[in-house]
């Protein structure tokens, strides 16, 4: 089994670092919240005083930090983990951040002579903890083929997108697909209202339709249709709305700096924008239907 290095052990980050542990991994783990460093420990992970501390005297080092900037300063910084590892040492980067940063801090590996996958993750807090997860992996060849193992015991899914910052690519579009198909299910799910179709109904209907997508059959909008979706417990994060926002700021980004054309999305931006400013700052991004039903 590995010996493995574990940076940021918060809501994702703490269930993914569990499921290493259960299937036989040795983890050390480093994470601001001693209480989320004290959760990893009770279930058998070493604890790291730093982030450089985390990546020494280890095979694998896996990232998941809020932002680009984090993940630059802890890779990259004076007391960065690239520094610290030894050769030979395989970095995963699990954050979902910009294309660019993702590809300069790969670069800077690779010329300390070491290896890196960026990995963003689709599947949620509920999916972190079941280790459902799909991977979206950029990178060489040779660093997916030594990552795989690792990540099958986070997720389900482990899909190699081709170079360096592809991973990241193929999270930030996928997530605007996300942002964009929500905002359509709740729409639509309030004109139902308005025109007297029961949420059940409509659903039952739309599910085995043309219009059937995940933001409906697996995250519907509107409390009823399917038990474990958020609808059904407040609206208290699965995915946050506030993490959906930072996505879709993330597809705005990379849509301006390599020319594509994006309304749709930009729109989504927009009308995240102004639920994270009002009522949604707390709550799951599914819950835009209730400031949609409000406009």
């Amino acid at each position: 089994m590995a010996r493995i290095g574990f940076v940021g052990v918060g809501n994702m980050g703490g269930p993914m670092a569990l499921n290493l542990l259960k299937a036989g991994h040795s983890v050390k783990v480093f994470d601001l919240s001693a209480d989320a460093v004290a959760k990893c420990v009770a279930e058998g992970a070493t604890a790291a005083a730093t982030a450089a501390e985390a990546a020494k005297n280890v095979g694998i080092v896996v990232t998941m930090l809020p932002k680009g900037d984090h993940v630059r300063a802890v890779y990259l910084g004076d007391d960065g983990i690239v520094a610290a590892a030894d050769q030979g040492t395989l970095f995963i980067d699990c954050s979902t951040i910009d294309v660019a940063t993702a590809r300069e801090v790969e670069a800077a590996v690779a010329a300390a002579g070491k290896s890196m996958v960026d990995a963003p993750v689709s599947g949620g807090v509920g999916g972190a903890a079941a280790a459902t997860l799909t991977f979206m992996v950029g990178g060489t060849k040779g660093a997916f083929e030594t990552a795989k193992p690792i990540l099958e015991a986070m997720g389900k899914n482990i899909v190699h997108t081709g170079g360096a910052g592809n991973g990241q690519a193929a999270k930030i579009c996928n997530n605007m697909i996300l942002g964009i198909s929500m905002i359509g299910v709740c729409e639509a799910f309030v004109l139902a209202e308005k025109l007297g179709l029961e949420h059940q109904t409509m659903f039952d209907i739309v599910s085995t339709a043309s219009g059937q997508c995940w933001s409906l059959t697996s995250y519907c909008p509107v409390p009823g249709p399917v038990p474990a979706s958020p609808a059904n417990n407040g609206y208290k994060p699965g995915f946050s709305a506030v993490n959906m926002l930072k996505d879709l700021h993330l597809s705005q980004e990379a849509a301006e700096g390599f020319g594509a054309s994006t309304a749709l999305g930009k729109a989504a931006m927009d009308l995240y924008e102004s639920y994270v400013g009002g009522e949604g700052r707390e709550a799951d991004f599914s819950g835009i239907v209730n400031m949609i039903r409000k406009s």
